[in-house]
């Protein structure tokens, strides 16, 4: 039963999902690693010494109680400094006494993770995310860490790209993405790729058919970053602020740190939380925190104070690059610490009307990741675009406006949507002239062990041949000059044809008229 597999590593949580040829993505449980209430794998390695064969991960590093152990047999945050040299990223451990280097720490912990897959899924292909700072030499640890498992295809993602995908949003969207993890706090504008007239994003492939494509002129498509800002500072750190409120200011213990941070969690999803903590004497006593009370608790530790500073740096680098807060289409918070009601309130707050996508915040990255990754949902890529001839009333000219581009992928998820107006008082027919792209001026496609990759050439005004026969649209009654008078759907279907549905805006309660227009390749 092949299939793909995505893996989000996380700064604190690890997420695995799968989806077979066909079928719907599932989330992975994966005994022992995994959370026994939920799929989330904390991102955590115990080694006894460098050689251990088999280190503790997630869960078991948890139940054995060493997730807050200083010493260097924990392995912890390493996913934020793969591919960046030493000291490049923030950090708040000394790193000179772990025995493992963060790339062997990332290896070490997806390997478990694959071997723990359960044999009957069999998966062929392996897609995993990457964060946009460090893409390039995320880029270069994947290829390597591929190499290690018996996998054909190998794909990469950017993190944001794959978040605001799988949460739903439509590619070209301009996407306010706020990650709060265990460890780091990151805000992000990016601007995804596709739109009107432009191709979709798509996962890049790596590795096919067991042969390196790391010599092919596939372009990195990640989304564009306009703004960005992070800290050092995350959900373990609140944990520390709500033990040591629970403690009365002394320095908390690691059992009771594991308790703050059940009782954080459960304020995710209530408005008050207990739990039983029993303390190194064998004492036990209830230990209880409401939503206020840790309201308060980050306020007083300025957090509101730091997030307002990251977002108005993110913001002013946005409108430094021409994007202002009303041309950002949604607020997509991700990480687990953004599913605290206090961390809702204060970006509904603070960013007023602009959508919140808040459904999916830890596993929607994994979930994007399959829905980008070729031969799950993504079927093919187009060999030439085709354009639709629209008149310029500003140059007095006919122009060809690219409806779908070379490269995009089909079927297409949603309709591109045009209104067409008039050129004339009593104009009584539109006509539809459509039309392919020479790919020869702005790409083309090689094909790859059979697999479609895009090659992109200098971008240049297209040349277009237009289709034998143009289609005719009756206006009863006529319509006038610059009103607008149709709406139209394009799409691409199953089988690469051009299809439309037709709406008369004279007459809104009419049935569609639906058409499939001809073959696109």
């Amino acid at each position: 039963m092949q299939g793909t597999v995505a893996i989000d590593l996380g700064s604190s949580t690890t997420v695995v999902a799968y989806q077979p040829p066909g079928g719907p993505p599932q989330l992975l449980q994966l005994d022992p690693y995994s959370l026994s209430d939920g799929f989330v794998v904390p991102s955590l390695l115990w080694l006894a010494d460098r050689a251990s064969p088999r280190p503790l991960l997630g869960r078991q590093v948890l139940e054995a109680g060493l997730a807050d152990s200083d010493g260097p047999q924990l392995q912890r945050d390493f996913k934020r400094r793969i591919g960046l040299p030493p000291g490049g990223a923030p950090t708040d451990r000394d790193d000179r006494g772990l025995p493992l280097s963060p790339e062997e720490s990332g290896e070490r912990l997806v390997a478990q993770l694959w071997q723990a897959i359960p044999a009957e899924l069999q998966p062929d292909r392996l897609v995993l995310t990457a964060p946009i700072d460090g893409y390039a030499g995320y880029r270069r640890w994947l290829l390597q860490l591929g190499e290690q498992l018996p996998v054909h295809e190998l794909a990469l993602v950017d993190e944001p790209t794959a978040a605001a995908i799988g949460c739903g949003l439509a590619p070209g969207s301009t996407v306010l993405v706020v990650d709060l993890g265990g460890g780091t706090i990151d805000l992000s504008l990016v601007q995804l790729q596709g739109g009107e007239g432009r191709a979709a994003p798509i996962a890049q492939l790596l590795r096919l058919g067991g042969r390196s494509l790391e010599t092919s002129r596939q372009a990195q498509r990640c989304a564009r970053v306009l703004g960005k800002a992070g800290l050092a500072l995350g959900g373990r750190d609140l944990d520390h602020w709500i033990a040591a409120h629970l403690a009365g200011g002394g320095p908390p213990c690691g059992s009771l740190l594991m308790q703050a941070e059940a009782l954080k969690c459960q304020l995710s999803v209530q408005q008050q939380a207990m739990t039983v903590w029993t303390d190194q004497h064998g004492i036990s006593r209830e230990l209880q925190l409401d939503r206020d009370t840790l309201q308060q608790l980050l306020h007083s530790h300025g957090l509101w104070q730091q997030l307002e500073a990251l977002l108005d740096r993110v913001l002013a680098q946005g409108r430094a690059a021409g994007i202002g807060l009303e041309r950002i289409d949604a607020v997509l918070p991700v990480g687990g610490t953004s599913r605290l009601s206090a961390i809702q309130a204060w970006l509904e707050q603070r960013l007023g009307p602009i959508p919140l996508h808040n459904a999916r915040p830890v596993e929607a990255v994994a979930l994007g990741a399959l829905a980008l990754t070729p031969g799950v949902q993504v079927r093919d890529v187009l060999n030439r675009g085709v354009s639709l001839r629209c008149w310029d009333r500003r140059s007095q000219a006919h122009r060809w406006h690219p409806l779908f581009v070379a490269g995009q992928s089909w079927p297409t998820e949603q309709p591109l949507e045009m209104v067409l107006a008039c050129s004339r008082d009593g104009q009584d027919a539109l006509e539809l002239v459509l039309g392919e792209s020479d790919p020869g001026q702005r790409a083309e496609v090689v094909y790859v062990d059979g697999l479609p990759v895009l090659r992109q050439r200098p971008a240049g005004e297209p040349d277009v041949t237009p289709w034998t026969l143009p289609m005719t649209l009756p206006l009863v009654p006529a319509g006038r000059q610059g009103v607008d008078r149709l709406r139209l759907r394009f799409a691409i279907d199953g089988h690469s044809w051009l299809t439309v549905e037709i709406e008369d805006l004279d007459h809104p309660g009419d049935p569609l008229s639906r058409h499939r227009l001809g073959p696109v390749r």
